[in-house]
């Protein structure tokens, strides 16, 4: 496992990048500093990039999100998220779980997030109780807690109703502070028994569409992200090369902050431990 200063130390190996954003390029917040200059060097080498997130909307949210934090649409190139893989299976259905799904759904999570459901025609229901199901895509407020939800989801499970799950991680930092994330919400429907179909990192059919997208060999592209639950284990899975941001979600285990240098034996020690190992690490989007 290589520990990296920078990407210019292996800009020439690649010809594309799928980039995280929550925890590499951005705190949910603002831009981290080195960004905008790593996105212009990228593109001034010829690089593809392709941003992949497992935020719960559609692509264009995620571009308006970027601009608002000063990130120009012209610095990078595809935008993929779970959101728009969710929404796309709702609406296909070509796959044997939603296939099954009925057309009155229960929304957990808050407004914002609601783009998910543009051309469904689903009808979202109010209540629990009269869905067919549930799209799970987080909590209303950011200082909720899954515990907060137990009610409406003792409701769905007693009804037997499967979870759709927009944003399979667990946990982000938001200005760092920890904000629980629709992976929790499923995690907890799993063990009361619940059936759940994710969409988004770490599967591997979300990386299969990135990398069409992106139209790049899958030998000369690198994943770049921050958590070793997600993008290093969905690099893996699909056998590409993955560069580990480790001041991002977990730079607190490692004891760095943003763009400082781990232990590189502490960081392959972690990763060990997760089973998911990097081809590299990298302290940020740093060039």
């Amino acid at each position: 496992m290589r520990a990296l200063k920078g990407l210019h130390e292996v800009v020439d190996e690649f010809d594309g990048f799928i980039l995280d954003l929550w925890g590499l390029i951005h705190d949910g917040e603002r831009a981290y500093p080195p960004s905008e200059d790593t996105l212009r060097r990228l593109k001034a080498a010829g690089k593809k990039t392709l941003l992949l997130s497992n935020a719960p909307r559609r692509a264009y949210a995620l571009v308006e999100g970027m601009t608002r934090m000063g990130l120009g649409r012209e610095l990078y190139g595809e935008v993929l998220s779970s959101g728009e893989a969710t929404r796309d299976a709702l609406i296909k259905r070509d796959d044997p779980f939603f296939k099954a799904l009925g057309r009155r759904a229960f929304h957990l999570g808050p407004e914002r997030d609601r783009s998910i459901f543009d051309d469904t025609g689903l009808d979202i229901v109010p209540n629990v109780a009269d869905a067919d199901f549930i799209v799970n895509t987080g909590p209303t407020e950011l200082d909720e807690t899954v515990e907060d939800y137990l009610a409406p989801l003792a409701i769905a499970r007693e009804q037997e109703l499967p979870m759709v799950c927009a944003n399979p991680d667990l946990v982000v930092l938001r200005a760092g502070r920890e904000i629980v994330c629709a992976g929790a919400f499923a995690q907890r429907y799993i063990a009361m028994g619940g059936k759940v179909a994710y969409r988004g990192k770490p599967d591997s059919a979300i990386y299969e569409l990135a990398l069409k997208q992106l139209g790049v060999d899958r030998a000369r592209v690198a994943v770049v992200g921050d958590a070793l639950e997600t993008d290093v284990k969905g690099a893996c899975s699909v056998g590409l090369a993955s560069l580990w941001c480790t001041g991002g979600i977990h730079a607190a285990a490692l004891g760095v902050k943003y763009g400082e240098a781990a232990n590189a034996t502490d960081a392959e020690a972690l990763a060990r431990e997760m089973g998911n190992i990097p081809t590299a690490i990298i302290p940020g989007f740093v060039w």
